[in-house]
């Protein structure tokens, strides 16, 4: 209690228009806060003119935050003769002030390292175009680890933490962090072996032992599939790295494949007839491979005359694919229906003794 009366003694016993100032340096940098960002980001984006692109740069709002810190930071020091403050305290406030411009900086940068921002876009224009989007983006990511890192260690520097002290007791504890983290090693490997291997990318449709869907990211731990469901599954990477993993958004083309069971008595003109109708049907379509078409009476059953038609398409998604189907489909019933053929069911005859 004391000491709440000597400090309110203190601020009263001061002049009123340092109080004024110093609050007016505040109100200052806040107001101007956003115009100062602005201003830095201008002059290093010269051919940008656009109001708009300057303000979604990663590095307006923490600049725009770093010049509201800063107008705190210059307010105390100026009231640090009126209100007596004494060296351990400015020095405390001196070093928050530092921690939070390296937090902004790095927070800055790691943020315009990305694949959709204009450096981004300049960093893989130079290194080169014909990159791999996922293998780009596993790289700014290791560039945005490493900037994270080296603020931490100047955060370290600025807290004046004896950092040889730090690494050997890193050391000592170096067998059990290892032992702990064997399984999260195995991922980050899992998921380097993916970027070399290339199996799939961001965007691709997989199929997997337990799962099947779209690839949404491929973190250095997990990789995120969205599966058909609309469910969102994080499967490790080093489980995808030793599995079979099937890409069905490389495929070329798709099999169409299927078997017509007609009638026993179906005259063999007409089995001719429908041979080569269904054949020259296949060939004139534009998505139908020619050199992959097949139509032949390939079986005589019990029930009937089975026919084989298998050819290739190039509808490879699974909406054209599933489009394609219906109407060849459709051609081949139309084909039965002019010819009056009948397909072949599976029956039974059935002798009761009495």
């Amino acid at each position: 209690m004391d000491q709440i009366v000597e400090f309110w003694n203190r601020i009263t016993s001061i002049q009123v228009i340092d109080i004024i100032i110093a609050i007016g340096i505040i109100v200052f940098f806040r107001i101007l806060s956003g115009t100062f960002a602005y201003m830095i980001i201008r002059i290093f984006k010269i051919k940008s003119k656009k109001a708009k692109e300057i303000k979604e740069s990663a590095f307006f709002r923490p600049l725009k935050i770093f010049f509201i810190i800063l107008g705190i930071y210059l307010a105390i020091v100026f009231l640090k003769v009126p209100l007596q403050i004494n060296d351990y305290v400015m020095d405390i406030v001196t070093k928050a002030f530092k921690i939070i411009s390296v937090l902004e900086i790095a927070y800055g940068l790691a943020n315009s390292l990305t694949s959709k921002t204009v450096l981004g876009k300049k960093i893989k224009k130079k290194i080169s175009q014909k990159m791999d989007d996922t293998v780009f983006e596993f790289m700014l990511k290791i560039i945005r680890i490493i900037i994270y890192v080296i603020a931490i260690f100047l955060i370290l520097a600025i807290l004046e933490i004896n950092l040889t002290g730090l690494v050997a007791g890193l050391g000592l504890g170096g067998v059990i962090i290892t032992l702990a983290a064997q399984d999260t090693a195995k991922n980050l490997f899992g998921g380097l072996v993916i970027f070399i291997d290339k199996p799939f990318a961001v965007g691709d449709w997989i199929e997997m032992e337990s799962y099947e869907g779209t690839i949404e990211d491929i973190t250095f731990r997990t990789t995120r599939i969205r599966t058909f469901e609309n469910a969102l599954v994080n499967v490790p990477n080093a489980i995808i790295a030793d599995a079979s993993v099937t890409n069905w958004s490389k495929m070329e083309k798709r099999r169409y494949k299927t078997n017509l069971c007609v009638e026993l008595n179906t005259p063999l003109e007409k089995l001719e007839l429908l041979r080569a109708k269904i054949e020259k049907m296949l060939q004139n379509r534009e998505s139908v491979y020619d050199d992959s078409i097949i139509v032949r009476f390939d079986q005589i059953t019990d029930n009937g005359i089975n026919m084989l038609i298998y050819t290739y398409t190039n509808s490879v998604s699974y909406a054209s694919y599933v489009k394609e189907v219906e109407d060849i489909n459709m051609k081949i019933m139309r084909i039965l229906k002019e010819e009056n053929i009948e397909l072949a069911y599976n029956t039974k005859t059935v002798y009761v003794k009495n």
